[in-house]
């Protein structure tokens, strides 16, 4: 495969060293957390992850070796295939902590809802550059039930809360990059606002036991310390302990000595805090931020409206999770499972993220017309 060399002279470089750094930074914490100081015996978590990484690596070589419009022609046949897989995982997934959210097929196991999310987001972003006008309300609504509805309630039903969340708020920030109708937008709004209260109940009424206790703890942290609010005040003691500079690295106690549960997933930040302190964390903060507002710059100078709205779709996907996951970790969002990209522990979200960033990357690299 033959790469053009001005592909490489505008390779987003950036992009790149932002992934490698905080993915060789989830590896050094997951360590950490993982350890048992007690027997000195670490898990192989920290391996894993680096198998995942060197994958992850070539995964972003072959998505940016060819010109991203080839993934506007197959998006809607792997949106079928993301259909089936969530279709499947219902029927003979594997169940784990109460979700039956992953697939084994032998020699791994891994988790559609993932992979499905960049799927969604290159067949959203090919039916809304096919649409020539801003939306109508009509066309809204023929969008949602055409290609968001059915993963968005597949998804709910593993239970997976975090992940239907996330692919509904990606939804309407594309959405809202293509153009509303100011009708359509006002009643949107509307119709909102006015069944907030309905959603709310209908959502409540599927959700597990352990996902109200969530919600419950979000609201209520000390109504049970050392049940459902522990996770919460576990993390913020984490943090909070690591004061400016940080107890130093492999010298947090809180996730080796399982005082704080999901420490190498969910959790991880927290963990970081600790060892590294605010200085530590200001600094992996500041990378998120810069990875955010590099995929906006990159959705503003892309030379179609299929790599704007794809570059837009997975910017909010990245900003979305570290929000969450941060204010998870903080105690001011409620705990819903959603991993912090490229640190979390998690061979299929490390992949899935590349692939992302790799969209990115060629996206930024094939801005100018002279690619076409």
């Amino acid at each position: 495969m033959k790469i053009d060399r001005r592909i490489i002279k505008n390779f987003d470089w950036i992009t790149l060293a932002i992934v490698i750094i905080l993915s060789i930074a989830g590896i050094l914490t997951i360590y950490s957390a993982t350890r048992s100081p007690m027997t000195n015996e670490t898990p192989n978590f920290y391996m894993k992850q680096i198998y995942w990484l060197m994958i992850s690596m070539v995964a972003i070589i072959v998505i940016t070796s060819f010109d991203y419009n080839w993934l506007k022609r197959f998006s809607y046949p792997l949106y079928i295939v993301g259909l089936i897989l969530l279709v499947i995982v219902l029927l003979i997934g594997r169940t784990g902590m109460g979700a039956q959210r992953w697939l084994n097929i032998g020699f791994f196991s891994f988790q559609p809802s993932e992979v499905f999310k960049v799927m969604l987001i290159l067949a959203l972003s090919r039916h809304l550059e096919e649409i020539n006008k801003r939306l109508n309300l009509m066309t809204l609504l023929k969008i949602f039930f055409t290609l968001v509805a059915l993963p968005f309630f597949l998804i709910l039903k593993q239970p997976d809360l975090g992940t239907s969340v996330i692919i509904l708020i990606t939804f309407l920030s594309l959405i809202a990059m293509k153009g509303l109708e100011k009708k359509a937008a006002t009643l949107i709004v509307i119709i909102g606002i006015v069944s907030i209260p309905f959603i709310g109940n209908i959502m409540w009424e599927n959700l597990k036991g352990y996902q109200k206790n969530r919600l419950v703890a979000f609201m209520e942290p000390e109504v049970d310390p050392s049940g459902i609010g522990y996770h919460i005040n576990q993390s913020k003691i984490a943090i909070g302990s690591g004061k400016i500079f940080g107890k130093g690295y492999l010298k947090g106690t809180q996730g080796p000595f399982r005082f704080l549960p999901e420490k190498h997933t969910d959790f991880i930040f927290a963990v970081l805090a600790e060892e590294w302190g605010f200085v530590g964390s200001f600094f992996i903060l500041f990378l998120y931020f810069a990875l955010i507002l590099r995929g906006f710059d990159t959705a503003r100078k892309a030379k179609d409206e299929f790599g704007r709205l794809a570059a837009i779709g997975i910017t909010s996907i990245f900003g979305i999770h570290f929000f969450v996951n941060i204010g998870m970790t903080m105690g001011i969002m409620p705990v819903v499972g959603i991993p912090l990209p490229f640190m979390s522990y998690g061979g299929t979200a490390l992949l899935t993220n590349s692939i992302a960033a790799g969209i990115l990357i060629n996206v930024r690299a094939r801005r100018f017309e002279i690619f076409y």
